[in-house]
């Protein structure tokens, strides 16, 4: 498919730094996730002109919506013109106006004329499942429902780019999977390119067909979604995924982590530049004494930083860069006796280790 969204920009901000391309073809769902100050925040800003680049473009079709050059005089289509949408955390409805004029606000600043415009946001208000909501003012309506009636009005106005801040994160975790499902079917159905920013995997897993890492202003990983979190290539990637990752020199079959750390897998990875080696927490053997055997590989020296209770089982957190993570049962803690500072020897199976190239 060809590329629908193509932006590339650099946008520099005092000690910021936030350099990047991205793409999207039609009605495909793009994820971005990185850390707090990653720059997801000012990528969204520049897609919707809310924020002029230093240098670079925005471009949705055959409409070039941002042109900053190197030289040269820029061009910036106006936010309320780029035919983008933003929906973040807070819907941000109008408190004076009703449900369904919410709704029927974009296609009436369109130009549509007020009872076709009522009729269209009628029938999005049907489509997010309060349509018996319709006379109701944001402030008689729930946080979940406020921001159906955000995503209506969004989707009414027919961006060509939707763009998601966060969507959900503001909502009980009992109303979060409803509107996750909703935003699922309306995206699909109107085939809309969409921007999803969000710290929630499951998001991503459920909404989008790829995903971009940014981390430090700039892009560590992209890839088909699955392809991302099964093979991450980047340590903020890998926590979200909740598996361990390693990364060294692809060497002796394996990956030699700068630590000396030695991992081999399933497979051996040709020797020579970059590798990982990815493996889950619930794959890693602890031990209060060094494992019979003597071999060097798949197992280290470490001591405990940090437990922590998880589903049904204990997340035991060991120093080092990076940080290794084991899950075990409670009755396995007690019977090792874990607690912080406890010298312990970690090892993982080579069938439970997969490996890829970086």
């Amino acid at each position: 498919m060809s590329d629908f969204l193509e932006a590339r920009f650099t946008v520099r901000r005092g000690d910021f730094a936030l350099d990047l391309g991205l793409s999207a073809a039609q009605g495909e769902v793009l994820a971005v996730l990185g850390p707090n100050g990653a720059g997801k925040s000012t990528l969204l800003a520049v897609l919707a002109g809310l924020l002029r680049p230093s240098s670079g473009f925005v471009r949705v079709g055959d409409r070039l919506l941002t042109d900053v050059p190197a030289q040269g005089r820029a061009r910036l289509v106006a936010p309320e013109q780029r035919a983008v949408g933003l929906l973040g955390q807070d819907g941000l409805v109008f408190p004076h106006l009703t449900a369904l004029e919410n709704v029927a606000f974009g296609p009436r600043s369109a130009g549509m004329r007020r009872a076709e415009a009522s009729r269209h946001a009628a029938g999005w208000l049907e489509a997010v499942g309060l349509a018996d909501l319709a006379a109701r003012r944001p402030a008689e309506l729930s946080g979940g429902q406020r921001q159906r009636v955000a995503l209506a009005r969004a989707l009414a106005a027919e961006p060509q780019v939707l763009l998601l801040d966060e969507p959900l994160a503001a909502l009980d975790v009992g109303v979060a999977p409803q509107l996750r499902q909703l935003l699922r079917e309306q995206v699909a159905r109107t085939g809309t390119t969409t921007v999803l920013v969000t710290h929630d995997v499951l998001d991503a897993v459920v909404l989008a067909d790829r995903v971009l890492v940014l981390d430090g202003g700039a892009v560590v990983d992209e890839g088909p979604t699955a392809h991302v979190l099964a093979a991450p290539r980047d340590p903020f990637t890998a926590t979200m995924a909740g598996v361990n990752l390693v990364v060294g020199e692809a060497r002796d079959g394996g990956v030699r982590a700068p630590d000396g750390r030695h991992v081999v897998g399933r497979e051996p990875v040709e020797p020579g530049g970059q590798a990982a080696a990815v493996f889950a927490p619930s794959a890693v053997a602890v031990h209060t004494s060094a494992p019979a055997g003597g071999s060097p590989r798949n197992v280290w020296r470490t001591h405990v930083v940090a437990l922590e209770p998880g589903h049904a089982v204990i997340r035991v957190r060991t120093a080092g860069r990076p940080e290794i993570v084991a899950d075990l049962t409670a009755a396995a803690v007690a019977e090792l006796g874990l607690g912080e500072g406890t010298e312990v020897w970690l090892s993982v199976k080579a069938t439970e280790v997969g490996l890829h190239r970086r």
